[in-house]
């Protein structure tokens, strides 16, 4: 299988530009090769993600497909930050669903979304403290918005992280120290509460139906 370096730019990427793959986040197209496999050519953009020590290759023709694009607008940045002021929007359902649905946002690899779940996760020193499974959520799509700003903004991720700690402060109570608020109860730690009670009430109901 032999391979070659190709021309620094190829379906409107470049070689040394920031872009965004859905599943890994901000990465850098360090080149653009060509491997040939059972004799058929293929490009490829060779995207290197420094904070996790990877490299992943991209079909050329497959970019689009994948969802890689180039880092947000500047108004898009503006309006992700203005997303995290928002009032949190937890939908009363089982925690193993909001999982995946927040999981599905940060891999989306779209800005806003990503935004979303910050905004809905995160918890003030007023309110109940996060499970770690809420925890890991919120600190992969903080890490993810935040390597974008600061790519787009062109300053450290520690910078970017404490603007948008900053505009989340500014967000509207959830409820004085998270109490007497249905979406806030409902928000309550998943795994030390809400998972539990859930089980708890799924076995009564059961017993209810056998007896």
């Amino acid at each position: 299988m032999a391979a070659a370096k190709k021309p620094i730019q190829r379906a409107g990427f470049r070689i040394g530009e920031p872009i965004v793959y859905p599943a890994h986040g901000v990465g850098k197209i360090v080149s653009i090769e060509t491997q040939e496999v059972v004799g058929t050519k293929l490009d490829l953009f060779v995207i290197n993600f420094a904070k996790d020590k990877m490299t992943l290759r991209v079909p050329v023709n497959k970019a689009a497909t994948v969802g890689m694009r180039k880092l947000a607008e500047a108004a898009t940045v503006k309006k992700a930050l203005e997303t995290v002021r928002g009032r949190a929007r937890v939908k009363r359902t089982m925690w193993s669903r909001r999982a995946q649905e927040y999981e599905a946002k940060i891999n989306s690899g779209d800005l806003i979304s990503i935004a979303e779940v910050v905004r809905d996760l995160y918890r003030s020193d007023t309110q109940p403290e996060q499970s770690y499974s809420e925890r890991q959520l919120y600190e992969a799509a903080l890490d993810r918005m935040s390597r974008e700003i600061s790519s787009v903004s062109k300053a450290s991720e520690t910078e970017a992280i404490r603007q948008i700690e900053q505009n989340l402060a500014k967000s509207p109570r959830r409820g004085p120290r998270g109490a007497e608020n249905p979406e806030a109860k409902g928000a309550e730690s998943p795994d030390a509460k809400g998972a539990e009670n859930a089980d708890a009430k799924e076995t009564e109901n059961s017993d209810a139906k056998a007896a």
